[in-house]
């Protein structure tokens, strides 16, 4: 069963009701002055989105690098140590019965 107008008025009460009224009338007074008023505060949020983006984007590159360079610097250290010897100390050298 659908609701009927008079059980919403009902419900209400004088206080919704007259809250209703008065949005309708005051919608075509407060809708432009929300909208002048938000989209200067939205084209500044969406400007300090692009400077962090472009801030960032130069810090990722930056860090990117930066982990090219180690990640290239152990790979180098670890073919290094793959092609040296191993080197035998003193104590490991054992004395041939002398």
């Amino acid at each position: 069963m659908a609701p009927k107008i008079i059980d919403f008025v009902e419900d209400a009460g004088a206080p919704g009701i007259i809250a209703g009224i008065g949005a309708v009338i005051l919608a075509p007074v407060v809708i432009p002055v929300v909208a002048g008023v938000g989209k200067p505060i939205a084209k500044s949020l969406i400007k300090g989105g692009l400077v962090l983006y472009e801030k960032s984007k130069g810090a990722f590159a930056e860090l990117g690098e930066t982990w090219e360079d180690m990640v290239a610097e152990a790979r180098a250290e670890l073919a290094e140590s793959k092609q040296l010897p191993a080197v035998e100390t003193a104590d490991n050298i054992s004395d041939n019965g002398a």
